[in-house]
């Protein structure tokens, strides 16, 4: 069996096991020894091993689990929803004011965390039952719950980026500083999107009137008291990595010691919530690393079966200027995001992608911004956005899944629009590294 036959036989086997059930890890791992076994023989059960050991052991890794359990305890804190009620008091008489201050908020969040499913479902709770019955139209309620909870994706500490940063071995900090300026432009456009809709058609954005905000809000100086911590643990966490005082690593674990500081000083330290937000950490991590083992021991066969060079030379073969070729990543890239989770796509791809930009001549550091940016594309898209699944687990019952993934669709546009601003303007990520 020729490298062309093999590759077109293991994605069509992969993509024929996903409608089973079978967790994606399973599946790649499965794959992965029946390649092993029938290309290099039973002898070569050595090279799985010294691939998973390899992955495993990476120092980086240990950047996720602390990141994932500061994300857990903020969730079950009552730090988040404290900083949700006191943005209402600055924004709440804006036309869409409410919708605006979940985008801050969610901003915020990310800052502190970086994951995105507990984003969703905590903007979910909070936010989108105050959206609705403040009369917010649910394209607009549904839409900024998603979008603003997926800007974890972008927004340091994001573990996409920190994944992003073990496997194409670059600079996570650099990765962090190119990342902020991309998520404070898909912020502003959310933003804008919200603001002109409800300008041209109030009803979709009622402010909420002095009764409403008078009735049981926090006066500014409380609001302000509830921001200050929150913008505390971010600034500890960002600070000290930007600052050279610490690595991403150790910058995870301060950000875990300043939330428990905190949750010590709001009086809400229980053996429960550490207990709920250690199991919550454990199912998290070992989902990553489950799927990171199949995913890189698919990798490694793939790669010592000669795939690497036949993908290279299949793309760099094309017959168009490198930004093409980027586009055509881009676009494999979006077409797998709709059916497969970001962990497994960057596993199975970026091994082989990353050493095609470098060849083309472009930095590794902006093709990560730009994975970035199409996995948060990836967290909305129908049919198996993972975004429209969190949201609907916590949403009220009328709500079916097929409004919400309407109700996606302008953000999803608005991602692709800003990944293509980056993608012809790389200064727009870039400018702080230079």
């Amino acid at each position: 069996m020729d490298i062309q036959t093999a590759t077109i036989l293991l994605v069509g086997l992969i993509f024929l096991a996903l409608p089973t059930g079978l967790p994606l890890a399973f599946i790649t791992g499965l794959v992965a020894l029946g390649f092993t076994f029938g290309w290099f023989g039973t002898n070569a059960l050595p090279l799985v091993t010294a691939r998973v050991y390899g992955f495993i052991t990476e120092y980086s890794l240990v950047a996720v689990p602390m990141f994932v359990f500061m994300a857990a305890l903020l969730d079950r804190s009552g730090i988040a929803k404290d900083l949700f009620n006191a943005m209402r008091v600055f924004a709440g008489r804006l036309p869409g004011g409410v919708a605006v201050q979940t985008l801050v908020v969610a901003f915020f969040l990310a800052a502190m965390s970086g994951i995105i499913g507990g984003e969703i479902v905590l903007l979910g709770i909070l936010a989108l039952p105050q959206m609705l019955r403040l009369g917010y139209s649910r394209q607009i309620a549904i839409g900024v719950t998603c979008a603003g909870g997926a800007l974890g994706t972008m927004m340091p500490p994001s573990i996409v980026l920190i994944i992003y940063g073990l496997l194409a071995s670059e600079s996570i900090a650099q990765l962090f500083t190119a990342a902020i300026t991309p998520a404070v432009i898909l912020m502003l456009s959310y933003m804008t999107y919200v603001l002109v809709r409800c300008y041209l058609n109030p009803a979709m954005g009622p402010p909420m009137s002095a009764e409403e905000q008078a009735r049981g809000a926090m006066s500014r100086l409380q609001a302000l008291k509830s921001i200050v911590l929150p913008a505390g643990v971010a600034f500890m966490v960002l600070g000290t990595i930007y600052g050279g005082i610490a690595s991403v690593t150790e910058a995870a674990a301060m950000g875990v010691f300043g939330v428990l500081v905190v949750v010590l000083i709001r009086r809400e330290f229980s053996i429960r919530l550490v207990h709920e937000s250690v199991f919550q950490t454990l199912t998290t991590c070992g989902m990553i690393v489950w799927i990171g083992i199949g995913a890189a021991t698919l990798v490694g066969v793939y790669n010592l079966m000669g795939g690497n060079r036949f993908v290279s030379s299949a793309i760099l073969g094309i017959d168009a200027a490198p930004v093409v070729i980027i586009l055509v990543m881009m676009a494999i890239l979006l077409v797998l995001g709709l059916f497969m989770d970001w962990i497994g796509i960057a596993m199975l791809t970026l091994p082989i992608f990353v050493p095609i930009v470098e060849q083309l001549g472009y930095d590794p550091v902006w093709f990560g911004i730009l994975f970035a940016v199409n996995m948060q594309v990836s967290f909305l898209s129908p049919p198996f956005g993972p975004a429209a699944f969190y949201l609907k687990g916590v949403a009220p019952p009328e709500i079916e899944l097929q409004d919400i993934f309407v109700s996606l669709l302008p953000f999803i546009a608005i991602q692709i629009v800003v990944l293509a601003a980056l993608l012809f303007f790389p200064q727009l990520a870039m400018w702080p590294l230079t």
